[in-house]
């Protein structure tokens, strides 16, 4: 491998960029780390970077074109809607994802959001920390074994939610477009009936033009005013106003979210002075194994395209006459 290699990373939500210097720092690569996220700061350190690595800052096609060397742009998580794949593929330069390399802690996290809800958790957690010691402000909760959880979207993630929500009683329910149960055997629905059924929605579908603001007034208005809304997916697939409004007037008992839109969000919102609102900062896919796994695998990818082979999980195969 030459010693002339150079790999921007756009942005290092875990602090620091030692797991990917380790794997690539010894092939002779030299690993540029932005100091600024936004786009004309990548812009111009795109030139001459033979790979661009980024978890969260968007590699728009204005940074592709400022990198005319780049031979391949890795995601550095599982969603590509910080990507634009379409002017990458049209230059020939292969993305990749790491499609599953959390798939246990996002399960985890959205059961976790889940039963912070059903069993008032959060609700109990802030009157206590407050000085309010009251069993009877809670919640109404119910047996698990009587409720309904709703997923959109059953990919990995999705799948692994519905095996853990069937182990404590759920009845699960799914929608998809392709209408396909993948072998959980989730009796599979359109998404009016879902939204009418669930006492608990899960969104586990990816961000595109068709699925944002999936979630919006009129779905809203379509599901239990006992049910709450839990996502661990994309922020973009909830009209974040419409949700506020929606608790405003009592249409939905409250919302667990990990993601948002936009990110990092205006915790001045009253979204987020609502007790009926649970919020975690896109933490979902974090633990330490997760981490050293995807970027890991990230190096990795990044060190095959540098040896002339062929990355894993190439998102956009027409590159290589696929």
């Amino acid at each position: 491998m030459s010693d002339v290699f150079r790999v921007l990373l756009t942005d290092l939500p875990w602090g620091d960029s030692e797991i990917e210097r380790s794997g690539l720092e010894p092939l002779g690569v030299e690993v540029i780390e932005a100091s600024d996220d936004g786009e004309d700061a990548l812009v111009g350190l795109a030139d001459g970077v033979d790979a661009i690595a980024t978890c969260w800052a968007r590699v728009t096609d204005r940074v592709i074109a400022a990198a005319p060397d780049c031979r391949l742009i890795a995601r550095m998580g599982i969603g590509l809607d910080n990507i634009d794949v379409t002017s990458a593929t049209k230059r020939g330069v292969p993305v990749t994802n790491v499609p599953d390399y959390c798939v246990e802690e996002v399960a985890d996290h959205t059961i976790a959001l889940t039963f912070a809800h059903l069993r008032g958790v959060g609700f109990y957690h802030l009157q206590t920390k407050r000085g309010e010691y009251d069993l009877q402000a809670g919640p109404e909760m119910h047996r698990l074994s009587t409720m309904t959880l709703g997923l959109i979207g059953l990919g990995r993630i999705g799948q692994a939610v519905a095996r853990r929500a069937e182990a404590f009683g759920f009845t699960v329910i799914a929608h998809t477009p392709s209408g396909e149960s993948r072998g959980t055997g989730c009796r599979m629905v359109d998404l009016e009936t879902l939204l009418r059924e669930s006492d608990v929605i899960s969104l586990h579908a990816p961000l595109t033009d068709a699925t944002k603001h999936l979630i919006d007034g009129a779905a809203l208005g379509e599901i239990k005013r006992s049910a709450y809304l839990v996502n661990t997916s994309r922020g973009g697939l909830i009209d974040h106003e419409a949700l506020e409004a929606a608790l405003a007037s009592g249409r939905i008992a409250g919302a667990a979210l990990d993601v948002f839109e936009p990110e990092p969000p205006d915790l001045d919102a009253s979204l987020f002075r609502d007790d009926r609102v649970i919020a975690t900062p896109h933490a979902a896919f974090v633990s330490v194994e997760s981490l050293v796994e995807l970027r890991t695998r990230v190096a990795q990818q990044i060190a095959a395209v540098l040896s002339g082979e062929r990355p894993e999980n190439v998102v956009n195969p027409d590159v290589y006459g696929d």
